[in-house]
């Protein structure tokens, strides 16, 4: 399909169902349901695509569904938006805040959600006219923020046979009608860490007589980051960050044991694979001088996610074509973490930073905050953008990479 008339097409379609959209958005918002709990929400996405005469499928635990529009030997494009919400307190003065409390969408999901259902609703009256050289593959994913939704899309088949996933996320530092791009590594990686020591205690008037377990904590405090740094590539910026330490009782007192908690994040991907052997060796070697004993518990988070270049340019230039000149933009590699990083382990695919910052206000709401908000326009641009992609990746349409500026070349 020529891109004016998918334009003129977009535009008829959005005539009539951006009220409706916006008004999902809203019920959403108003009842956000948190990780693995997203029931109501589900339900009303099965039945709106079932009244669109799709056929979704709820995922086993009855939270998040899988849909497929079209037909044929074509190829077969995923989309996926998350539909969970933040355990936050909503402190927005608006007519649709969370009506649910300590539950509040305040990462965007109910847009990426009402997003995809627009997209969705738009592709089936393409497929129904034979204009689709393919499937694609709508995934309304639960539990992102736990995170563990995407490893549960995958074990029941969600990306089984699909050559490319594109998805995209709210960005509240980016004006409505522009869209962040970049190839390769576009969040980073974000682990737990927590660290026990354990010695005889005693007295501190004969620390001799004892594992001094204190001063050895504090050696793994912060000897522990700083061997870290000796031994990786610093581009891969693998950093460890304390945020609990606890330890004894009393002033005169060596306790007998001791815990540190913090965080590891990384921008690069083998480095993470990498990092829990790699601190586990360092974590024994500045222990052992100590006579303490000293356990770690890794809690794996989310890989890097890494944007496929030709899904990249696949993305520029549908938002080229959908938004026009201009509507790309540079964006730079995040320290937060997104388990969309699973998908593409497996598959190419490519994640967008969708602009909801409104120029005219110059506020910007930062994501995970109770008072977050977004300009309602960015609905049916986003709508634009992902129809715009699956058709540019079903129909093969993209050039040469660099024939959009993307933030490697900006």
């Amino acid at each position: 399909m020529q891109g004016r008339e998918l334009r003129g097409e977009l535009d008829a379609f959005l005539a009539e169902a951006e009220r409706e959209l916006k008004a999902f958005r809203r019920d959403l918002h108003m009842h956000p349901e948190l990780a693995f709990a997203e029931y109501r929400t589900t339900k009303l996405i099965a039945a709106r695509l079932t009244a669109a005469g799709l056929f979704p499928s709820i995922l086993p635990r009855g939270t998040g569904l899988i849909c497929e529009v079209g037909s044929g030997d074509g190829p077969l494009i995923a989309l996926r938006a998350d539909i969970d919400a933040l355990p936050l307190q909503d402190e927005k003065d608006a007519p649709y805040r969370s009506t649910v409390p300590g539950a509040c969408h305040a990462c965007g999901h109910d847009v990426h959600t009402t997003i995809l259902l627009g997209t969705a609703l738009f592709l089936a009256q393409q497929a129904d006219a034979g204009l689709l050289p393919g499937r694609v593959r709508l995934i309304f994913q639960p539990a992102e923020e736990l995170p563990g939704g995407a490893l549960e899309v995958m074990a029941h088949g969600g990306i089984t046979g699909v050559d490319r996933i594109f998805g995209l996320h709210c960005d509240p530092r980016v004006d409505v009608g522009q869209v962040g791009l970049k190839s390769g590594p576009i969040t980073s990686a974000c682990d737990k860490l927590a660290i026990r020591v354990s010695g005889p205690g005693g007295h501190t008037a004969r620390p001799h007589l004892t594992a001094d377990l204190v001063f050895a904590l504090a050696k793994i405090l912060t000897e522990l980051p700083a061997a870290l740094s000796r031994r990786v590539d610093p581009r891969s910026s693998l950093s460890l960050v304390w945020g609990r330490v606890e330890a004894g009782t009393a002033a005169n007192a060596i306790p007998d044991e001791g815990v540190a908690e913090g965080t590891v994040r990384c921008l690069d991907e083998n480095a993470w694979h990498s990092a829990p052997d790699l601190i586990k060796a360092l974590l024994e070697s500045v222990a052992a001088p100590y006579g303490i004993e000293a356990t770690m518990e890794y809690t794996r988070g989310v890989p890097p996610v890494v944007n496929d270049d030709a899904c990249v340019q696949m993305f520029a230039e549908a938002a080229a074509r959908a938004l026009g000149d201009g509507s790309v933009v540079p964006t730079q590699q995040s320290l937060g973490g997104e388990d969309f990083a699973w998908y593409l382990e497996s598959i190419p695919g490519a994640f967008a930073r969708l602009g909801t910052r409104s120029p005219e206000s110059g506020v910007t709401y930062d994501i995970h905050q109770g008072t977050f908000d977004v300009d309602e326009r960015a609905i049916a641009i986003g709508v634009r953008l992902m129809t715009n992609t699956a058709l540019t990746a079903l129909f093969g349409q993209v050039t040469e990479p660099g024939s959009v500026p993307l933030a490697q070349h900006a």
